[in-house]
């Protein structure tokens, strides 16, 4: 066996206290993690940064509120003239074109109507016919009279120059001066009855128009226009809504039957927030999105802006002159048109919940000087 050497002066602890002493930072060290987790917050700061900045960018460059709905404008049905309903041709909810028929009233009494202006207007031509015979013997009696007159009138001016000569006596002139003159009268009345007969013939105005007849014949044809108004028709596309008339039912004129909507003219009312309408114009582009259906992105465009706030046109408008006043974000009405293609299924409704978005005309560089205003 080999003996162990020792040199003199060396202990047996030495080597353990060598081995205990701390190894110098290598880049595996604790010292290489450090840097590595402050790198990587860096660049979660930075990415955090970026996204907040793109997401700030993009709230000032897409307007968005959820206080929206859309509405559409309701038509409401009636009948011009009152009946009892014959046949109601529509339900709730159905679409209908432009010229359906929707109600049908009994139309007989209406018939009736008809028949007797027809009637009328026969009648009325039958006395204007026998009113122009009678304004011709008038005619000719005014010519009887106007010969009776021009005789009358020779036989005075006989007269006077026979009496001159002393062949006839002052009473016979006296005579024919009464004869003319009652020629005269006679000639005027009979004028008086002709433009009376005239008149009555309808005949005295310009191009012998026959007032009677025109009269009857205005009858006729408004008996024939209430007659129609027994069929009442839709006025526009739409779907029918509120549907309050059933075969057999009494109606009056007026009386409110059914409301028509035409949801191909239907509109968004988006409540922006005052401090949201800087950049708002109308004909921006609008995106927007219904909760009845999430999945899908519906376009429009900006109509207008009302011209006051929501409050101001209220029914109760705010007093701010009077009591404690404290302010309050005011919102202001903007229309918003839905674009046709946009649509084709007819799938919104009036009442909807709408989250619009206007996309505003502004570049990153517009908004980023908002950002710092001295750039």
């Amino acid at each position: 066996m080999t003996e162990e050497t020792h040199t003199p002066g060396q202990s047996q602890a030495e080597p353990e206290a060598a081995r205990a002493e701390p190894l110098p930072d290598t880049p595996n060290g604790n010292g290489g993690k450090k840097r590595r987790a402050l790198i990587i917050l860096l660049m979660a700061g930075l990415v955090c940064l970026v996204l907040g900045l793109a997401w700030w960018i993009h709230g000032k460059s897409h307007i968005e509120t959820d206080n929206a709905f859309i509405e559409a404008k309701t038509v409401s049905i009636s009948c011009k003239v009152a009946g009892t309903v014959k046949r109601v041709l529509v339900e709730d909810n159905q679409y209908v074109g432009k010229g359906d028929a929707l109600v049908e009233l009994d139309q007989e009494d209406y018939r009736v109507q008809v028949a007797q202006a027809e009637a009328g207007v026969s009648v009325a031509e039958n006395e204007t016919g026998g009113e122009q015979l009678r304004a011709e013997g008038a005619r000719a009696t005014v010519e009887l009279a106007r010969a009776r007159a021009e005789q009358a009138d020779l036989d005075l001016r006989r007269g006077e120059a026979l009496f001159r000569r002393e062949v006839i006596p002052r009473e016979q002139l006296d005579r024919l001066g009464t004869a003319q003159r009652v020629a005269q009268s006679q000639l005027r009345e009979a004028r008086e009855g002709f433009k009376q007969a005239q008149a009555v013939a309808g005949l005295a105005g310009p191009g012998g128009n026959r007032a009677r007849v025109r009269q009857r014949q205005a009858l006729l044809n408004e008996a024939r226009l209430r007659l129609s108004y027994t069929r009442v028709l839709a006025p526009t596309n739409g779907y029918i809504t509120r549907k309050a008339v059933e075969p057999g039912a009494n109606i009056q004129a007026g009386q409110p039957l059914m409301a028509l909507v035409p949801l191909q003219d239907a509109w968004i009312i988006a409540n922006y927030k005052e401090g949201q309408l800087t950049h708002i114009r109308p004909g921006q582009k609008v995106e927007f999105t219904v909760d009845a259906y999430p999945d899908r992105s519906f376009t429009g465009r900006v109509n207008s802006i009302m011209a006051g706030t929501g409050a101001a046109f209220s029914l109760l408008p705010p007093e701010n002159a009077t009591g404690n006043y404290v302010k309050v974000v005011q919102r202001i009405p903007v229309k918003i048109s839905i674009d046709n293609n946009s649509d084709p299924e007819h799938l919104l409704r009036v009442g909807m919940s709408v989250v619009p978005t206007v996309l505003v005309e502004r570049s990153t560089g517009e908004i980023l000087r908002d950002l710092v205003p001295f750039l």
